[in-house]
């Protein structure tokens, strides 16, 4: 398989992971299943990589004036939006809407992290004569 692809999915895996992880820890965000979050993964994926930076550079300003504490409601109201395309996944209430995606950020890239490690460990122990 492409190793593009590879990335891909773990990178997805991840982030439904990553996504049920805040499902269990913050109030407001509601996931109905694996599937909802794996289709989640992919619509927050595009919104971040989309509609995303046209927020972060309209509301650069602001941001700072704030000093970078408007990027909470620009991340919040990202995930807000991923969820309003993704039936089972629900967000509501202020809380869901800014710690969301900070937990998020924090439980998707220990995942990440801990996919990349393996993957090297892996590799290297089957090449490396012992």
């Amino acid at each position: 398989m492409n190793t593009n692809i590879v990335g891909f999915l773990v990178t997805t895996i991840a982030t439904a992971l990553g996504l049920l992880v805040v499902d269990l820890v913050v109030p407001g965000v509601d996931i109905a299943n694996f599937p909802a979050a794996m289709l989640a993964a992919v619509v927050v994926g595009a919104v971040n990589s989309v509609i995303r930076p046209v927020l972060s550079i309209l509301s650069l300003p602001i941001n700072f004036l704030s000093l970078g504490l408007f990027s909470f409601i620009v991340n919040g109201f990202c995930f807000w939006l991923a969820s309003l395309f993704v039936p089972g996944f629900i967000v509501s209430g202020p809380l869901a809407f800014i710690f969301g995606p900070v937990i998020l950020s924090f439980a998707s890239t220990f995942l990440n992290n801990y996919f990349a490690e393996k993957k090297i460990e892996s590799s290297s122990s089957l090449t490396t004569p012992q």
